[in-house]
């Protein structure tokens, strides 16, 4: 799972929890926060890469008691990592490792909001640490400072929601340092800080401060009951505006979970926004699995054009990739595929794209680049490219049908059904070219037009058992 999944995740679940221990009707001077910190060795929550937790338990103002320790994450530290937070590798082999960890920072937590300083990441670290070892998640309130302070803040007071920004602004005690505890103690401040704020915006309890800080529009607040009762299988909604007409169409192997989605705060497309306010009910369609639903969805777009659909919305933009069918074929994009034709590749969403591939089999292989219907028996003048070695003549008959086919027309027909192994080794072989010569500039653009090729032969090969069945065209 990337870092970017794991935080729509850990959002998701921020936003579903129903938390423990605490009454949403408390006080906010009356509720005990634990802030949390973590150093980490970067990248995605995984169960480990933890290296350092800070963590202080406060009420009312009061502190009442603080957790901090180094953590062993069993991984060499990444050189940046130890300059950006001081932590070295020889301070990190005595420290005790996150499973020995865990038991004492849970029961720290117990009865608490915790709150973080972009809490997602946080939270995605310590879930998946507990996950890996067999500790249950306790499923805790939380509140992100980092998000109340988007709601709370403006962009007057401070240019940015970092901590430091936010620690500089509310003067805290404490000023982060990139280590765990130091940022903790800031983080506290500041919560206190944002917390002064929030009887302007008349709240008042832990509850409303949590769902203040989701931003959640009273658009989607209103529309919530319009997710429920739907079932838990895979297949297409629907939302449907007050005189039937199908808004939006999409797909999920889990209906119920994916129409929940869009009444989160994770949701912040403005037109979705715009959609859910003129949206009365959700359709669900049932499907057998993920294939059917991804066919009926296509379907559904192409017949209602739904107004707030995007993608899969005017499959008539799509091209193609052909190779002409004649004495000495070229490519040539084009919209629609005649029955006879047989080597193609695509489709692609946008011309650019399709031009960026074709660039790449060109590179790689003679196919001509001229538009000119060649003959077998009569010749013409050469262009250009012919001069500069980039095409093979055909046009003055300089290489026979029989040759060119071999050579320029076989690896691209090979590349749309079987490997494109030719055409990958000799861009590869070019990239190489360029690099050695340092023009890296000229590299760049040959390695973009190779992954265009990749990319296309490998959805074309992926496809191709699908757009042969009859029922699916």
């Amino acid at each position: 799972m990337t870092r970017a999944e794991y935080v729509q995740e850990a959002l998701a679940g921020l936003d579903r929890a129903a938390g423990s221990g605490v009454d949403p009707a408390l006080p906010l001077y009356a509720t005990t926060f634990v802030v949390v910190d973590l150093e980490t060795t970067g990248g995605a929550p995984d169960g480990g890469g933890i290296t350092e937790i800070g963590a202080v338990k406060v009420r009312g103002g009061e502190e009442l008691g603080v957790l901090a320790t180094l953590v062993n994450p069993g991984v060499p530290i990444p050189p940046f990592i130890t300059v950006l937070t001081g932590i070295t590798q020889a301070m990190l082999l005595p420290a005790p490792p996150i499973e020995q960890v865990l038991p004492s920072f849970l029961e720290f937590i117990t009865d608490a909001v915790l709150v973080a300083h972009n809490a997602p990441y946080d939270v995605g670290f310590l879930k998946a640490a507990c996950a890996k070892h067999g500790y249950p998640w306790p499923n805790p309130r939380v509140l992100d400072t980092a998000a109340l302070a988007r709601r709370v803040l403006t962009r007057d007071e401070v240019p940015n929601r970092k901590l430091g920004t936010l620690a500089a602004y509310f003067r805290t005690a404490t000023q982060p340092t990139h280590r765990a505890l130091d940022d903790a103690k800031a983080t506290v401040d500041v919560l206190h800080g944002l917390i002064g704020r929030l009887g302007g915006h008349r709240v008042d309890t832990v509850g409303e401060a949590i769902e203040f800080a989701r931003a959640v529009t009273p658009t989607q607040r209103r529309k919530r009951h319009l997710a429920e009762g739907l079932p838990k299988v895979p297949g297409v909604y629907i939302f449907r505006a007050a005189d039937d007409r199908p808004l939006y169409v999409g797909t999920s192997g889990d209906i119920a979970t994916r129409v929940r989605s869009y009444f989160t705060a994770a949701e912040k497309r403005a037109r979705i926004s715009e959609m859910l306010a003129a949206a009365e009910r959700v359709e669900a369609v049932e499907c057998a699995h993920s294939l059917e639903a991804e066919v009926r969805e296509l379907r559904l777009i192409a017949a209602h054009a739904p107004p707030y659909n995007r993608r899969s919305k005017y499959p008539e933009r799509q091209v193609w990739l052909k190779l002409t069918d004649e004495a000495y074929p070229r490519l040539s994009i084009v919209r629609d595929l005649a029955p006879t034709d047989s080597a193609y590749l695509g489709p692609f969403r946008s011309r650019q794209a399709a031009e960026l591939a074709a660039a790449g089999f060109h590179d790689a292989v003679p196919l001509r680049q001229c538009t000119h219907r060649l003959s077998r028996r009569t010749t013409m003048p050469a262009c250009a490219l012919a001069e500069l070695g980039r095409c093979p003549a055909p046009c003055e008959h300089k290489i026979t049908p029989e040759e060119y086919e071999h050579r320029a027309a076989t690896p691209f027909r090979t590349a749309t059904r079987d490997d494109p192994g030719v055409v990958v080794d000799a861009l590869l072989a070019r990239i190489e070219l360029l690099s050695a010569a340092q023009r890296y500039e000229e590299a760049a653009v040959a390695r973009g037009r190779l992954v265009a090729v990749l990319r296309a032969a490998v959805r074309m090969q992926r496809l191709a058992a699908l757009t042969g069945i009859a029922e699916l065209a």
